[in-house]
């Protein structure tokens, strides 16, 4: 296998282990230029799955949500981030890790999930500098 073909391969295997699968529709909101390309190329890379801007406005099947501290209330953008979800949707909730500018404690998101109807499945790391936090809407409540 070639470099360049193990490197797509790589990209491949992080945006699946963050549970995203060929044919999702996947929104992608609070991208700033600190995000990291390659999480964002992972996604892309991914068969027939087409990464959309905030704007968009139809159902999606995931949402990559970029937050860091300062950027608001999570708990709004959480609820925000439900809207265009169907059924069985997911947020993957993207913040920077531990040391780095903008790192948000477990304890608020741990806080702020429940309270927008969600409830938090796994955390990964999904790069250099950010971790991933899927959050799904409860079995009882889909």
């Amino acid at each position: 296998m070639s470099a360049t073909a193990g490197q797509a391969q790589e990209l491949r295997d992080l945006a699946e282990r963050l549970g995203i699968r060929p044919g999702h529709v996947v929104q992608e909101i609070g991208y700033d230029d600190d995000c990291d390309e390659q999480l964002r190329d992972s996604v892309a890379s991914l068969p027939d799955v087409e990464l959309v801007d905030e704007d968009y406005d139809d159902v999606v099947d995931g949402v990559l949500l970029w937050w860091r501290d300062g950027d608001g209330d999570l708990v709004d953008a959480l609820v925000d981030a439900l809207t265009p979800l169907a059924d069985g949707g997911y947020i993957l909730l993207l913040t920077p890790k531990t040391g780095r500018e903008g790192h948000v404690e477990p304890s608020e998101i741990g806080e702020s999930a429940p309270t927008a109807g969600l409830s938090q499945t796994s955390t990964v790391s999904a790069g250099r500098n950010w971790s991933a936090t899927r959050l799904v809407s409860p079995k009882a409540r889909r």
